[in-house]
């Protein structure tokens, strides 16, 4: 069995004591086992990190720009193999992994504009011979834990713009799926980053905590789940640190009866499905307003769901793989079997799919209830599955209360031919990220992606331009070069342009 190591100061390290096994999710098998740091070979990983900032972030941007862009090319000329590497260990469709990569590379090209994103603010003669400017400046050693659902696009997210404003970065992925990111992490490697820019450690909690306490890591970045999201931007912002911590969600897509509902159905298939559910932008909850859309869309929907071609994620031409592990399984079949008793109807039921030649795997097929309503904790709990749950409501207002009212505000969409009604709802519904017929709202990689309430901790969001100013201070400097042989008498009074 192969062992995954850590990536310190440019080199493999094995590292010692306690490791975890890596699962292929639609066989079951394990297939490697992947060291989980202790807090020694951590601070290697920061000393490492800590010696490389003083000439990184002396290096002119336009330079830690063209090796972003040798990292995009490494990165476009091995997306199969990062591809494989992905579904080998999370069981997404390789189309899915491609599709993740993809979006991943967006921000590095984002990256690439380092000279442009960098440049600072500029006053000439704010005052007689002064002149002001605004300096954006790294602010050290930085870090970012990471989830198993994006194992490639999270952690683009975070490093290419965090390394090109001037930092030095210790990425703690998930080790759930660990391959896909030490391979990306060593391409960045073999575009000419210097050593110790970037280093990848693997582990559990007790990782975290190590970033956490140690006083080098001046700022961390973190997605996944709330309490852990919670527990990150607690224990962080205590002791001084910087910390977005993006957590959980619940999104949901309102169908008004005006809807284009052949392309609704389509979108929703995608959105709730794709990448059987495991992301914290799928739609898991479909609100209906008014009992004719809602028995419009149990029809059309139902025979797609159970059309769903669902095998090993390795393979060619699929809709939906296995889930992540086999806890994952378990859990989501438990809250089928909890809506089932709390009485919510189940249209379809995905609890006892067999993939022929995988029957290890831990897939859960497409699974649809109807009639749910919000104290089920199919609604109340962000389920992570292959599971979509229709709400039926009398009115658009009813619909977004019941969208406001919830705990999480991550994404969430309107299918509308109706531009007022769309208007009302991206203005006054409480969610971070908003889509006018369009599912996942996902922005761009120079727009930024961040939700509300309980699905983000901390003032700025991931990517993009809070992205420059999370790992990024802002330094202002006033400067005065007196005439020669000029002399002025002291000022006592505070000094201004009056």
């Amino acid at each position: 069995m192969s062992h995954i190591p850590h990536l310190i100061n440019g080199e493999r390290i094995a590292g010692n004591g306690r490791s975890a096994p890596v699962y292929n999710p639609s066989t079951g098998d394990s297939t490697s086992a992947v060291g989980l740091a202790d807090r020694a070979t951590m601070q290697l990983a920061i000393d490492a990190a800590k010696a490389a900032f003083p000439a990184w972030r002396n290096t002119p941007p336009a330079k830690r720009a063209q090796i972003m862009f040798r990292f995009k090319q490494l990165l476009e000329q091995n997306e199969n193999e990062i591809a494989a590497l992905i579904s080998a260990e999370h069981g997404k469709t390789l189309e899915d992994a491609v599709g993740e990569l993809k979006r991943g590379i967006e921000n590095v090209e984002f990256a690439c504009a380092a000279p442009e994103i960098l440049k600072g603010e500029y006053s000439r003669n704010v005052g007689p011979n002064i002149d002001a400017w605004t300096d954006l400046q790294p602010i050290g050693v930085v870090a970012g834990i990471t989830p198993f659902n994006f194992p490639a696009m999270v952690p683009l997210w975070m490093y290419p713009l965090a390394i090109v404003c001037g930092n030095c970065f210790i990425l703690k992925p998930s080790e759930r799926d660990p391959s896909s990111t030490l391979f990306i992490a060593e391409l960045l490697n073999q575009a000419g980053l210097p050593k110790g820019v970037l280093n990848v450690v693997n582990g559990d909690k007790d990782a975290v905590d190590a970033l956490i306490e140690a006083p080098e890591v001046k700022a961390l970045s973190f997605v996944g789940s709330t309490p852990i999201a919670e527990y990150i931007y607690s224990e962080g912002t205590k002791r001084g640190k910087r910390v977005q911590a993006l957590g959980g969600a619940k999104n949901h897509a309102v169908l008004m009866p005006d809807a284009d509902l052949d392309n609704a159905v389509s979108a929703l298939m995608g959105a709730a499905y794709g990448s059987c559910g495991e992301r914290c932008m799928a739609i898991s909850v479909a609100v209906c307003v008014g009992d004719q859309i809602a028995d419009a869309l149990v029809d059309k929907i139902v025979p797609q769901i159970q059309a769903l071609k669902i095998g090993a994620g390795t393979s060619c031409g699929l809709d939906m793989g296995p889930l992540v592990t086999a806890a994952a399984r378990d859990k989501v079949k438990g809250y089928i079997d909890a809506g089932v008793e709390q009485g919510a109807k189940l249209v379809v039921d995905g609890r006892d799919l067999v993939v022929a030649g995988n029957e290890n795997g831990y897939f859960v097929g497409g699974t649809l209830f109807d009639k749910v309503t919000p104290e089920m904790t199919i609604y109340t709990d962000e389920i992570f599955g292959p599971v979509l749950c229709i709400v039926r409501v009398g009115s658009l207002e009813e619909a977004m209360q019941l969208i406001n009212d919830h705990e999480y505000g991550n994404g969430t969409c309107i299918f509308t031919r109706d531009g007022e009604a769309a208007r009302l709802f991206c203005d006054e519904i409480e969610v971070g990220m908003v889509g006018v017929n369009v599912p996942l709202p996902v922005p761009v990689s120079y727009h930024s992606f961040g939700g509300w309430k309980r699905s983000l901790f901390g003032d700025l969001h991931a990517y993009g331009p809070d992205g420059v100013r999370f790992y990024t201070r802002k330094k202002a400097i006033t400067q005065r070069w007196p005439a020669r042989k000029s002399h002025e008498a002291a000022q006592f009074a505070f000094p201004s342009n009056g």
